[in-house]
């Protein structure tokens, strides 16, 4: 439950930073991204910190990757995720997750600036045994609901962080006040590349991450991005 993989990635390419310089703006501004689902409208906010995400998110948005895709894989106070290609055209009850663009988008945390609070969005990616460079999904991505924990569940979620990322990302204060009071997912700090946020359109997270779900998290009902758009910021 706690991990957000895109398994199976088509090819081991990486993406360099020439393949994605394009999807910037003349005026060097990236775009908002607007993605209309068929449970409402989210606004998201792309991170300058996070250049290579962001540009990326912008280029698959111009191509029209993310259009009519479902949100394949939903659980509730964790996240929504989407971005796979082959549920497009998917019947009722196919197993999703496994698609991808043939590359990967090299890490980028920015931890403890940016961070899993509620209402972020990053990018999937495979496990560590076959991607020790925590390298990112080209296309599937999340958005993050997740809940508010408790000191002593703090406590325990930096002894995970710590196995998860050789005792190099520590929880701040600034973070650990926005996990107990807003909520996040502060485990899958320094794990994943967080580049963006919502800046409308959270309580429509919140439905999707209430939706019911087939033993494989896909929502029963269809939830679809039936477009992605750029808008001015």
């Amino acid at each position: 439950m706690g991990h957000v993989k895109a398994r199976h990635l088509l090819t081991a390419m990486w993406l360099t930073v020439s393949m994605i310089a394009s999807a910037q703006t003349t005026s060097g501004e990236r775009p908002n991204v607007l993605l209309e689902t068929t449970e409402g409208n989210i606004l998201l906010r792309l991170y300058d910190e996070t250049p290579l995400h962001s540009d990326n998110f912008v280029k698959i948005v111009e191509e029209g990757v993310l259009d009519s895709l479902l949100f394949h894989r939903v659980i509730k106070n964790f996240m929504i995720q989407a971005g796979d290609p082959d549920s497009k055209h998917a019947g009722p009850g196919d197993t999703l997750g496994e698609g991808d663009l043939g590359y990967k988008v090299p890490a980028e945390f920015r931890t403890p600036e940016i961070y899993h609070k509620r209402g972020v969005v990053a990018m999937a990616r495979d496990g560590d045994d076959t991607n020790p460079e925590k390298a990112s999904s080209a296309c599937q991505f999340y958005i993050v609901w997740g809940r508010t924990f408790s000191s002593a569940d703090i406590d325990n979620v930096q002894l995970r962080i710590d196995t998860m990322t050789n005792w190099t990302v520590r929880l701040t204060p600034e973070m650990i006040t926005t996990y107990k009071k807003v909520g996040g997912t502060p485990h899958l700090d320094g794990s994943y590349t967080v580049f963006g946020e919502v800046a409308e359109g959270l309580d429509v997270v919140e439905r999707i991450q209430a939706a019911d779900t087939d033993d494989y998290d896909r929502p029963v009902r269809d939830v679809r991005i039936l477009r992605a758009t750029l808008r001015k910021p």
